[in-house]
């Protein structure tokens, strides 16, 4: 169990927190690119501060507080103009940088518009994302993980606010045997509630050995099922969780991150970023578009969606409170991965306190062609996770992943 004060530290993430400055350190995806090519502005919540993310008339992309600093008027209604957004209210004009350029209304001469300083950050586009630096100056380089530069590959972006602290659903990630149970008893249990037929799941035999060891990124998560040896690839190769909140997971044919961004202390934005990759000989069309997708939580009726994978973690996320209480948890020797990553979040909190770059921070130009990480290839099998395992796992309601298997398998790509 934590103290109530180390489980303050680790879970709240706004301005001036132990945690929330460690965070600032990093660029957090914000959003899908596509988002910003039919609307101007977007709401953007993270690490507890309201912010307003914009495409000025010259195409550039800006990220500023949501409040106009002269009446507080949200400038998620603003006016695009070419090198910036004008609020909607008085026409002050603000940069990316929340610098005021103009106010309409004060006498030519006045230098008032020089003392208004908005809140403003940092953007960049990287494989269909737009993501956000919050830290101090100057910016690292935006990771070139392998997933987000890799070529010949179908992306697809699932997205959800989950209304929960970020670290349980990190800490989700470290728990390997949660495999068999959620997503293999209680599976069949949803299946057989729900009057449908039993489909063989690979995944639901018990764990005979569970580890974790730290690497360059943060910790490989390794497993051995009853009937494997360890030269199996969930030991061999094992599942990477990148410091602080990515999961990367897949197997032949389709490659995940699981990101994991703080809103605020009890909201997650959390992204399902999926590339399928067409068998040998196939050329994905350049322009194929990537397809965005909303996983649901709960039904019409508000109960939770727990037929498919992502459903029953969302469950088991949001249950556990809007910030699970941690003082009160009774930890096994099966949590080992758990009480590995809250160590080392307490040692990279400590180095941003004393200014140091934390893991994962990248400034070497020379290091940053593509991140290259630990993949699966063939964990289930050649061909099943496209025919079946991904439909169901993170890609279930993407509005085209029928296209997409029929093209990775090099079938006739029909339209959607």
């Amino acid at each position: 169990m934590l103290s109530q004060e180390r489980n303050e530290m680790l879970t709240q993430v706004g301005p001036d927190t132990p945690m929330g400055n460690l965070y600032r350190r990093y660029w957090l995806p914000i959003a899908a690119s596509s988002e910003m090519k039919d609307q101007w502005t977007k709401k953007i919540r993270l690490l507890g501060e309201d912010l307003v993310l914009y495409r000025d008339r010259s195409g550039k992309l800006g990220l500023i507080g949501e409040r106009c600093a002269h009446r507080g008027v949200s400038m998620t209604c603003g006016i695009p103009e070419e090198h910036g957004l004008r609020c909607p209210y008085h026409g002050w004009l603000y940069d990316g940088e929340g610098n005021c350029l103009e106010q309409p209304n004060e006498p030519e001469s006045s230098t008032f518009k020089h003392k208004i300083q908005m809140p403003a950050y940092e953007v960049q586009e990287l494989g269909g994302l737009i993501f956000a630096y919050m830290g101090p100056k100057p910016a690292p380089l935006l990771p070139r993980y392998d997933l987000f530069v890799r070529e010949n590959v179908i992306r697809t972006i699932g997205y959800a606010v989950i209304p929960c602290n970020w670290l349980q659903i990190m800490e989700n990630s470290l728990d390997p045997t949660h495999l068999e149970w959620l997503h293999g008893r209680y599976f069949q249990f949803v299946f057989e509630s729900e009057g449908k037929p039993q489909e063989s799941w690979p995944i639901s035999k018990h764990h005979q050995k569970i580890g974790f060891d730290l690497f360059d990124h943060g910790i490989i998560k390794r497993r051995v099922l009853e009937g494997q040896t360890e030269e199996c690839e969930d030991w061999a190769v094992g599942h990477p969780v990148v410091f602080p909140n990515m999961l990367r997971v897949g197997d032949y044919g389709a490659h995940s991150f699981q990101i994991r961004v703080p809103m605020d202390d009890t909201h997650t934005y959390h992204i399902w970023y999926t590339c399928f990759v067409p068998n040998e000989g196939i050329e994905v069309p350049k322009d194929y578009p990537i397809s965005l997708y909303e996983a649901p939580l709960k039904d019409e009726n508000g109960k939770f969606i727990t037929d498919y994978i992502d459903g029953q973690d969302m469950m088991s996320w949001v249950t556990q409170g809007e910030i699970a209480d941690r003082t009160t948890e009774r930890l096994g020797t099966s949590d080992k991965g758990i009480i590995m990553y809250r160590q080392l979040l307490m040692q990279e909190i400590a180095k941003a306190e004393r200014g140091e770059d934390p893991m994962c921070v990248v400034r070497d130009e020379a290091e940053n062609d593509v991140i290259v990480l630990p993949q699966e290839e063939n964990k289930y099998g050649v061909g099943d996770l496209l025919s079946g395992i991904a439909k169901d796992w993170n890609t279930r309601y993407a509005p085209n992943i029928d296209e997409i298997i029929r093209l990775c398998k090099g079938q006739t790509l029909e339209t959607v």
